[in-house]
């Protein structure tokens, strides 16, 4: 074979394998693409999936959230069930002349403090809006009644002694008692047992030197003792405070109870018609004894001295007036001789007429 002809069949045999390992390669790197995208197209869908639990989760955790600020919501909205529809009547239309109208409101007044002082738990001096509920009311047989039995209408309490104030209270499950600093009328009034849970206060008051000093009412700033009484008592409706030293100003004074339920607001009854819950007293403070015998000795020896004085008085006076009965009686025994000298005997031997003197 002439090295002419070798030389093309050498070039067309290169040519064969090179076409040949073109497609090798090109079928590797087709292959190796379709892998490759066969492995992008599963990182695609596990991204995806990813995303959608993700989604999922997030959205599960949007309505957790939901419905947690539903809850929340739902705390502050009104009942249904709640609604009482005599806020929404004025009650003009079968008043009696005079009535006033009342205030209305379709959501029970739930937001009446809008815009104003909140009470908030404190006792707020300058003036505030309480929006809690009034709570459970007793029935008419439930209904608190207090009396005093120490001290009574009248009674005589000696300056700086210990006085225990005592009042009987019916219908109150006492010693009941929360934080007046922090839960002032914060809670609504509870019944147990169909009586109020509370309990009572002791406030005493002077009214004046005299007891016609009472045609004013009394400044509600001024008390001389105040007294929560926070126990149960002896049990049985006998609830008591105790001021060490007692009152030292004479005069006359008032005493009072105030009941409240737990939380400090006065007890509130089921009907208007009733007597009153709480009851009131007058009494008076004395000076001890020792000082009042001291002046009525005092004002015995006077008027002893005074009587004698004028029982000297009287005899003296007596001594003159017999003195003076004495002269008079001389007098009058002068004239009678003076007259028997001036008279003789008339006619017939009877004596003449004596003139008088004097008309009596």
């Amino acid at each position: 074979m002439r090295f002419s002809t070798l030389i093309p069949l050498l070039l067309a045999a290169g040519v064969v394998q090179a076409q040949r390992g073109g497609q090798g390669k090109g079928k590797g790197q087709g292959q190796g693409q379709q892998n490759n995208g066969q492995q992008a197209a599963a990182t695609s869908a596990a991204a995806a999936a990813t995303a959608t639990q993700a989604a999922q989760a997030n959205g599960g955790q949007n309505n957790g959230g939901q419905g947690n600020g539903q809850a929340a919501n739902n705390a502050l909205c009104l009942d249904q069930n709640n609604v009482q529809t005599g806020s929404q009547n004025d009650g003009l239309a079968d008043a009696e002349p005079g009535q006033a109208a009342s205030d209305t409101d379709n959501a029970n007044f739930i937001n009446v403090c809008s815009g104003k002082t909140l009470t908030n738990g404190l006792q707020v001096k300058g003036g505030s809006c309480n929006g809690i509920a009034m709570g459970d009311i007793p029935s008419t047989n439930n209904m608190v009644s207090a009396v005093f039995t120490n001290p009574v209408n009248n009674d005589n309490v000696t300056a700086g002694d210990d006085i225990t104030f005592t009042v009987q209270v019916a219908n109150l499950n006492a010693g009941s008692f929360t934080n007046p600093d922090n839960t002032y009328y914060a809670a609504p009034q509870a019944v147990s047992g169909g009586n109020i849970v509370g309990h009572t206060h002791i406030t005493c008051q002077f009214i004046g030197a005299d007891s016609d000093s009472t045609a004013q009412p009394l400044n509600a700033q001024n008390f001389d003792f105040f007294k929560g009484i926070n126990d149960a008592g002896d049990g049985n409706g006998a609830l008591s405070a105790t001021l060490a030293g007692g009152l030292t100003k004479l005069g006359f004074y008032r005493v009072c109870s105030m009941t409240s339920a737990s939380n400090h607001q006065p007890v509130v009854m089921p009907v208007a018609q009733r007597g009153p819950q709480d009851d009131c007293v007058r009494f008076q403070v004395v000076a001890a004894a020792g000082g009042n015998n001291g002046g009525q000795n005092n004002g015995q020896a006077q008027q002893g001295q005074a009587q004698q004085g004028q029982a000297q008085q009287g005899q003296a006076q007596q001594g003159q007036a017999q003195q003076g009965q004495a002269q008079q009686g001389q007098g009058q025994q002068g004239q009678g001789q003076q007259a028997a000298g001036k008279g003789g005997k008339g006619r017939f031997g009877r004596p003449k007429f004596q003139a008088r003197d004097f008309v009596a």
